[in-house]
This record gives structure tokens, sequence and C-alpha cells, in this order.
């Protein structure tokens, strides 16, 4: 099994120290892991093909057509696509077919009431419920569970299956004036390709928290090339 580690974008969510943290358990796996600083690897039709998982950690930047075209080519034929946070939910902005091959967006992360405010990302640290949906083998056995950092609200499309929630309450100092519910994590099914996406994972002690460690990880598995599609 071959894997396609692609990093880059905003610094803020350290691409390399994050996709770092999962290399050792990809090789424990027995994946041949390949490392690409740019998604413009997604033209290359010879690595795409003979690729069977790509975990993404590239938050913003932009992406050509070639690449992007290659990257959906190889999700239809069968490759695996997964990452975290903004390296997979708030990457390529201005692209409108990278947003639907993903089927959700990030939006926003509500903040602290503002008097609480100090000027720094802490501001956007909420203390939060994940809770679960449904048992699937990425998730079976895990308990809902706290997490306090970013809570990603998400737009999103009927097609994902949702696999974890958390709900953003109405609070005096926002406009909204009901609870909306984002997905924390999904998944979703695109030609023969599974792509999974986990919405926590802004700094690396998210990442180690043993829930988020572990749906990754599961969802790397998950995700990466089967029979069927070979």
């Amino acid at each position: 099994m071959k894997a396609l580690v692609v990093r880059g974008g905003w610094e803020g969510h350290r691409p390399v120290e994050a996709t770092d943290l999962f290399l050792p358990f990809l090789a424990s796996r027995g994946f041949e892991v390949r490392i690409s600083d740019s998604p413009s690897i997604y033209a290359d039709a010879a690595v795409m093909s003979s690729t069977d998982l790509i975990v993404q950690c590239v938050t913003m930047s932009s992406i050509s057509p070639e690449a992007l075209a290659g990257l959906r080519a190889a999700v239809v034929a069968g490759t695996g696509f997964t990452g975290w946070h903004g390296g997979i939910a708030d990457s390529f902005r201005a692209s409108s077919d990278y947003l639907q091959l993903v089927g959700g967006q990030f939006a926003t992360h509500p903040g602290k009431e503002p008097s609480a405010c100090g000027g720094d990302e802490t501001d956007n640290f909420l203390t939060y419920r994940v809770s679960f949906t449904g048992d699937h083998p990425i998730t079976t056995g895990l308990d809902d569970f706290e997490l306090t950092t970013e809570q990603y609200w998400v737009l999103h499309d009927d097609l994902i299956d949702v696999l974890a929630t958390t709900t953003h309450p109405v609070q005096p100092w926002h406009p909204w004036h009901r609870p909306i519910v984002s997905p924390v994590i999904w998944t979703r099914q695109w030609g023969q390709g599974r792509i999974v996406v986990t919405t926590p994972g802004h700094s690396l002690d998210v990442l180690e928290n043993p829930n988020i460690r572990t749906v990754v990880e599961r969802g790397m598995l998950w995700a990466a090339r089967t029979a069927s599609a070979s």
C-alpha cells in the first residue's frame, strides 16, 4: 500500500509537525509513504494511479485546475482521501469543485464572550461536546467526549455520512437564534473512493487527544483503497 502525505498552506496549523505525528502509524501498518509539500503532485497521473491513500494537511492555499482534476480522478478511481481540521475542510477556498469533492467547508469558529477575549487564538477556544451518531468502524467503542479548542461551524451537503456532531449554542453575543448542529466527523463515498474528514485538529495537543488520534488513524485505514476499488 502506498500513502501520499500532502502538506503546506497556512503555517498556523503546523502542517509538517501535524503530519509527522502520523507517519510512524502509517509505516507500522505497512504503507510506503511519500511526502509532498505542494498539491501540484496531484497532477502527476503516474503517482496518483499508484496511490492508495492521500493524507492532506493544506489549509487555505490554492490548487491548479490540473492538480484538482488529478485529485478528483484519483478518488473516483479508488484512492482514499482524508485529513483533519483546516487541512482538508478549509483547503482551496476558491475551488467549488474541491468543495464538492469533500462535501463540507469550514465557515467559522464562534468565539468567547467579547469581554473574555484577549486578542489571541484562544479567543476562539471553546469547550464543546463531540457526540457520536452511531456505530462505524472508525468510531466503534468510543464514547462522547469534550474538547477545548476551535469548534468548527461547517457548511455541508446531504451526501456525507455523519459520524459525530457538535452543537453551537445560542449566546447573547452571537446573531443566530437557535442552536446549530455541525458535523465533526464524516465520511463520503465518491466514485470508488472513500473520504474521511475530522474537523478537530487546530493544534498538536488536539491531534494527540486519544479520541481524535484514534479517529484519524482509523479513518486512514478505512479510507485506503479497498480490494473492490483496485
